[in-house]
């Protein structure tokens, strides 16, 4: 990428966020993001949902509107190039343990419906917004050393 991605401090925080809590926030606007650029055309009232079910529930207490309006903005313009796919996936499999299906599916509808037309380009990002949530991997617990150790001390005593 050119030297405007890596002096962009935002660019870097989403696609390498430092905590849990950020990639969580991420994850939660790459859904709205992805059915208002479904469209072609991405409606301030689309970006107002996102930030308004955020805030709703109290999704991302630690995150400013303004912070997460930035995030919102850069991710629905990664959304528009050709690798869209991955910049779905990789935003959302470091959150594939967190219980934010839900959230992710009722978001993307209502962000869809916020602009009073559903455009069918809309209902098919929801559809693989449902699938990736599904099928995504989950993260494997990581055991101590020690843990480790006994496990394969048992298996080989087994064997």
């Amino acid at each position: 990428m050119s030297d405007a991605t890596t002096s962009n401090p935002i660019e870097i925080e989403i696609t390498e966020p430092s905590s849990l809590n950020e990639q969580a926030a991420a994850a939660l606007v790459i859904a709205g993001a992805l059915v208002a650029v479904a469209d072609r055309c991405v409606s301030p009232v689309e970006r107002d949902e996102v930030i308004r079910f955020i805030r709703d529930r109290g999704l991302a207490p630690h995150i400013s509107d303004e912070r997460l309006f930035a995030i919102f903005d850069v991710l629905a313009e990664r959304l528009e190039e050709p690798d869209f796919a991955n910049v779905v996936i990789d935003t959302l499999r470091p959150v594939s343990n967190m219980p934010l299906s839900a959230h992710l599916m009722e978001l993307s509808e209502r962000v869809a419906a916020a602009d009073e037309d559903v455009h069918p380009h809309e209902v098919q990002a929801i559809k693989l917004l449902r699938l990736l949530t599904l099928v995504l991997p989950r993260a494997k617990p990581v055991a101590s050393a020690r843990a480790g150790v006994e496990q394969r001390a048992a298996a080989q005593e087994r064997s």
